[in-house]
Formats: C-alpha cells, structure tokens, sequence
C-alpha cells in the first residue's frame, strides 16, 4: 500500500508531497487528540461535558469559520497553513500540560480547544484548496484522491497510536504524542512552495467585500444552494454519530480505551480503502450520483445498526463500512465542486460548507445530548440513524444535482463561472 502511495506521489512534484506528508501527519496528531480529549472528558465529567464540549467547538467553528474564510483568497496559503498549524501546537502544549497537572475544568478546557478552533477554520480550508494551486487541472482528481489517501492514513495510524498512548500511560501522553506530530507537521508546512499569485491586501474592506461575495454565490447557485442545505441536514445526524456518540457506547459496553482507538481505526482505515480505488471504481460502475447517494443512505442503514450491536468487532466494522462510504461521498463530490468554483472563491467557498457542516456540529450534539437525556446510547442511535437515512434522500431533490455529478471533468472545470458568470467578479 505504502509503495502503491509512493509511485502515485512520485510525477507530482516536491511541493504537493511535502503537503501531502504534513496533511497526513496533521490528521494523525488530530486523531490522537481526538482519542485522548474525550476519553479524558467521559471519565472526568461524563455525557454532560462531552456534550457541552462537542457543542462549544461547533459553536465556534460557525462563528470562526465566515471570519477567516476570506483570508484563504488573499493571504498565502502556506501562510495560513503554517500559522495555523503553529496556533495548534501552542493549544496543545497547554492541554498536555494542564492533563499532566491532573487539572480538570471543563470551562478550561473548553477555552483551551477553541483557541484551536480559529486555527483550524484558518487551516482547513487552505488544505483543502491549495491542491489545485500545486497541481495542473489533469492531475487535480488524482491529487485529491492522493490527498484523502495520506489523510485517510493519518486517521487509521492517529487512533492506534492514541489508544496505545491511553493504555500505557492516560491522556497526558497522548496529549504529548499529539504535540510532537503537530511539531513535525509544523516544520514540514514551512517548506511549501507555491507558486506567486495576485493574491491583493487583506485589509478590513476587501475582508468584508469577499465574505459577502463568496455567501452570494453560494445562496444564488440553486445546486449549491439546495446540496448545503441537505448536507446540513445530513450533517445534524451524522456528526454524533461518528463522534460524540462512539466513546459514550464503547464506554456502555464496558470497553477499555484502546477499543475507542480501535473504533476510530476502523473508521479510518474504511475511509483509506475508498480513497485508495473502491470508490473511483464504484463512481465509475454505478455512476457518481447513485455512488454518492446511495453511500449516503447505507452511513444511515449502519449508524442504526451500531445502536443494537453488542460485539465490539461488529461495532468497528461497522465504522469501516461507514468510513467506505465517507470517502465515496467526498471524493465523488469534491473533485466535481473543486473544478466547479473559480479559483479565487475557493477557499471561502470552501469555507462556507465547512460553517454550515459546524452550524449542524452545533445542533447535533445539543439533539444527542437531549436525547440522551431520557434514552439509551442505543437508542439515540437507532433514531439518528433512521433520520440520517430520511434526510438523505433529500438528494433527490436537489436540482441539478444528478446533472452536474454527471458531467465529466472537463465540463465541470469552471462550470460555475461560465453559467453564473455575474456572481464571480
């Protein structure tokens, strides 16, 4: 798999690897803080401060995300990268030290997170489209496809080192881990060469100017506007499930932490076995549409089926067909939207679904939360899975959509811009 990796990444250039490497080793570090924090969480504090917690950070994204999306457009990329990744190391030192000290505060904690919160709404949507800066329009399917796949590896290898780290020495060494491989990613983001661009003066008037310019297009594109609406929807459904909601029913079947990481694993390794062929060639059988929708309504079908399972294996296979269908989604869709945007709205319109995928992040765990108020793990996730499943038809619905997923492309390269050219100045 690794050699496989290693030929792909090889005619790509110097640049896209060294971002594929640190990509990977940021969400590597990521799913060791993602093991670590709410496992300390659940025995800390219990359901009430992981609920409050998933829902603070959520809550945060939504307002961070509109706030730095337009940066993306007019600051370097690397930039944004880079300092973003430094922003995260720093928060981490201080959690590590805080666990280390054995203090707990979920105030604390929580103020601690979002710091890396604006990092991350600074971070991701630069991640996600700086690739068709680094690579030709002809390459640009096959490095997304690349990109998933180190990230996909970094979310498999994250929750085996995590759970290894809870078993042998707690969250703070975890917490250590996570800041050593933030560290590494640091040193690695500040070697990224892109190439010059006209990338204009972020000052507070061209700030304002862009966010309302990428929010436009986004409201006036009724394909766009109709697919955010339903992958909002969506979102509200799935977010716990694959979140919140694991550690909460790993620690009902009495499982140790190790199982956590082994579920987290499972999800990721689906995720790597999509992005590595399965799902280009499900796309390719079945077409993009019926691929994407039809992943969308077996995550429902699965989450369902996680609340009645009592087997830990069957759990994280579970999570690994979830993880196959995560992966399709993304990579039958993404590639499709990339080309679609121009490249000068990119990162804020980017930025502008991950808001509304946070704004659901916010919803989601609140709903969960209140469920569980009064129903089991389990049953909270029965409901959660049969109302992903509804809402996921909504893709039906959604005009243009099987049309655009059926362009090849070629055509999809700047389809935006040349139909809805008065919404792109």
């Amino acid at each position: 798999m690794l050699n496989s990796l290693r030929r792909r990444l090889q005619p790509m250039g110097r640049p896209f690897r060294l971002l594929i490497v640190s990509d990977a080793l940021i969400l590597l570090s990521l799913m060791v803080g993602q093991v670590a924090v709410p496992w300390w969480l659940v025995h800390e504090g219990g359901a009430h401060d992981l609920a409050l917690w998933a829902g603070a950070l959520a809550l945060g994204s939504l307002l961070a995300l509109p706030l730095m999306s337009p940066l993306g457009d007019r600051v370097s990329k690397r930039t944004l990268i880079s300092a973003g990744v430094a922003l995260s190391l720093a928060k981490g030192l201080a959690l590590a030290a805080l666990v280390q000290a054995g203090r707990y505060h979920i105030g604390m904690v929580i103020a601690l997170e979002l710091v890396g919160v604006v990092a991350m709404a600074a971070l991701m949507p630069a991640i996600f489209s700086i690739v068709a800066e680094l690579l030709p329009a002809e390459q640009l399917n096959e490095g997304l496809a690349l990109q998933k796949s180190a990230q996909a590896l970094g979310r498999l290898l994250g929750p085996v080192l995590g759970g290894g780290m809870l078993a042998l020495g707690g969250s703070a060494l975890a917490l250590w881990g996570h800041v050593v491989l933030l560290a590494l990613a640091f040193a690695l983001a500040l070697r990224i060469e892109t190439a010059a661009a006209a990338l204009g003066v972020a000052n507070a008037a061209h700030w304002w100017r862009d966010l309302r310019a990428g929010l436009a297009a986004k409201w006036h594109l009724r394909l766009e506007r109709g697919w955010t609406f339903v992958s909002f929807c969506v979102m509200v459904f799935f977010s716990p499930a694959i979140g919140m909601l694991v550690p909460l029913k790993v620690q009902a079947l009495g499982l140790s932490g190790a199982w956590l990481g082994a579920c987290e694993a499972g999800l990721s390794a689906g995720m790597l076995v999509g992005s590595l062929g399965y799902s280009t060639w499900l796309a390719e059988r079945v077409g993009r549409f019926r691929a994407s929708v039809g992943s969308i309504l077996l995550e429902g079908v699965c989450v369902a089926l996680m609340g009645h399972v009592r087997s830990p294996l069957v759990l994280v296979g579970l999570l690994g067909v979830v993880g196959l269908c995560i992966a399709t989604v993304s990579l039958v869709g993404q590639t499709h939207r990339m080309l679609a945007i121009p490249p000068h709205y990119r990162s804020r319109m980017t930025s502008v679904n991950m808001m509304v995928f946070q704004v659901a992040g916010v919803i989601g765990p609140a709903l969960a939360g209140w469920g569980l108020g009064s129903l089991s793990v389990d049953a909270v996730y029965g409901w959660f899975g049969l109302g992903l499943f509804t809402v996921g038809l909504g893709y039906f619905a959604v005009p243009g959509f099987r049309a655009f997923l059926s362009l090849s492309h070629d055509e999809a390269s700047g389809h935006y811009g040349r139909t809805h050219p008065e919404l792109f100045h």
